[in-house]
């Protein structure tokens, strides 16, 4: 229990076939409740944070804050730093407590992105911490990360090639997904996870998970897809929850902060808990 490694919450969930929900936080108040949410649902957690996060908070107030608030956890945890181009942000990540990283360097020709995801995958290694790859980018924008062109994919043996010479301990497919929020429902290629997983069984990152369908969402972690990220939601979650509370605070006119601050709280922990329901985890930290 506790603070855990990215392969010691992937690797069961991918051999039970369970999703963990994999959260983008961005200041305190989302931590805490991400952990909290957590804590009530008996699951293990992957939190994370963007590049963008990183910068805006700073990596030692990040890591302070994780440390404090995951000290005496009861269930598994693991903090991983989301979609990260930056070499040097990533060094001072893992040397600051990050137990795993996305080295994206999806907008490399896949050659040169394999081989600097070989560098990384040692450098993580050495210090406990797991990789997450990926050779295509997924679409949309998040955190001021990405491009809402849509990418092209590489052949499954260029993909499968990438997995086996870097040896990442998680995979992110492109397979129709994409970050942000959809406009109408995506068509997903379904059949691309278990064309990776039959080959190679590794764990499979899904990206864009915010506006999924839940039938998709139960398909492909029933195909590998352990790690289930989640960021939009929270956002829209955070700051729509926090603007209906100010609106019936201003027909009140009672100000007062810290109650704001409980009312978000219980909105983030209520969406942790339906997630983890929603993706099999509840119930695995038991």
């Amino acid at each position: 229990m506790g603070v855990v490694s990215l392969d010691q919450i992937t690797a069961p969930a991918f051999e039970q076939r369970y999703g963990v929900p994999a959260i983008n936080v961005f200041n305190d108040l989302t931590l805490e409740g991400v952990l909290a949410g957590a804590v009530e649902a008996r699951s293990p957690m992957i939190v994370q944070t963007s590049v963008k996060t990183v910068r805006s908070i700073g990596v030692e107030v990040l890591a302070s804050m994780w440390r404090s608030m995951t000290a005496g956890i009861e269930v598994p945890v693991t903090l991983h730093l989301d979609h990260c181009p930056h070499r040097d942000v990533i060094t001072e990540c893992l040397e600051h407590g990050w137990n795993s990283v996305l080295f994206d360097a999806s907008e490399m020709p896949v050659a040169e992105n394999q081989r600097q995801t070989i560098e990384v995958v040692k450098e993580a290694h050495a210090v406990g911490a797991a990789v997450e790859g990926e050779i295509e980018a997924i679409t949309g924008v998040e955190d001021d990360h990405g491009s809402d062109d849509e990418a092209q994919r590489e052949s499954l043996e260029t993909s499968l090639t990438f997995i086996e010479e870097t040896g990442v301990d998680v995979f992110a497919p492109s397979i129709g997904n994409a970050h942000g929020s959809y406009k109408t429902t995506p068509v997903i290629d379904f059949d691309r996870v278990s064309d990776i997983v039959a080959r190679r069984p590794i764990p499979i990152a899904l990206h864009g998970g915010s506006g999924l369908t839940d039938e998709q969402f139960s398909e492909l972690i029933a195909r590998g897809c352990a790690k289930v990220n989640i960021s939009t939601a929270l956002k829209e979650l955070y700051m729509k929850s926090t603007l209906a509370y100010l609106v019936e605070t201003e027909k009140k006119n009672k100000w007062d902060p810290p109650s704001l601050f409980r009312d978000t709280r219980a909105a983030v922990v209520a969406m942790v808990v339906d997630l983890a329901e929603q993706f099999g985890s509840a119930g695995k930290a038991a």
